[in-house]
């Protein structure tokens, strides 16, 4: 199939079938999809955080209103804004272009200082919020590239982040849940993937000049 028919295919499933898992080999296709993520100069200010345990999952549903895919997926992957993006993360990231690159540091220091204004110019809710627009950029990639590998997906936003945070332990890691996703394989009785896929037609969706 093309991208676009699995695109098509693709669907926000509510009913994951419990006893389909991904095998590592694809688990690890679709990290490595996510890792590959554009983000804002490449800064990629968030990590992501993949729960398999049935009993973290299962206080992780509690704090989601009950839902199911918290438990019945194969694995709950959440991305989790960096809080604190301060000059030194950003000269983290400026010392592994240069070891990637294998590139002076020096030759990076006006981008370093970009970035660095970038950041320095806004308040720390500021800083949060493009955080989590960067993460969000990597759970688009994350609902494409599991629909390319046959893989269902469900990007949620119905679930306490606080609450999240508190089970995980992200306060203390410097990090705070925005967005999460169940992945695995529909079940049967997933009514959602039978219906028509709605979408705003082209000539209301589409500008252009």
């Amino acid at each position: 199939m093309s991208i676009i028919e699995k695109l098509q295919w693709r669907a926000a499933i509510k009913s994951f079938d419990k006893t389909k898992k991904l095998t590592t080999q694809q688990l690890n296709d679709l990290l490595t999809a996510v890792r590959l993520s554009p983000s804002g100069a490449g800064v990629q200010p968030y990590k992501i955080i993949v729960v398999e345990n049935p009993e973290v999952r299962e206080k992780l549903r509690d704090a989601a209103f009950g839902q199911a895919q918290l438990t019945h997926s194969s694995q709950v992957i959440i991305f989790a804004a960096e809080t604190n993006v301060d000059t030194a993360f950003i000269a983290k990231y400026i010392d592994l272009i240069a070891k990637t690159r294998e590139i002076g540091r020096e030759h990076l220091a006006g981008f370093e200082q970009s970035i660095s204004n970038m950041v320095g110019n806004m308040t720390e809710e500021q800083r949060i919020t493009w955080a989590a627009k960067q993460a969000y950029i990597a759970l688009g990639v994350l609902a494409a590239a599991a629909a390319d590998l046959g893989i269902d997906a469900c990007p949620m936003e119905g679930f306490q982040p606080g609450k999240f945070d508190e089970i995980l332990g992200l306060n203390k890691l410097g990090l705070t849940s925005v967005v999460i996703a169940a992945v695995g394989f529909r079940s049967d009785e997933d009514v959602y993937s039978k219906q028509a896929k709605v979408r705003r037609p082209v000539e209301e969706l589409f500008i252009h000049i």
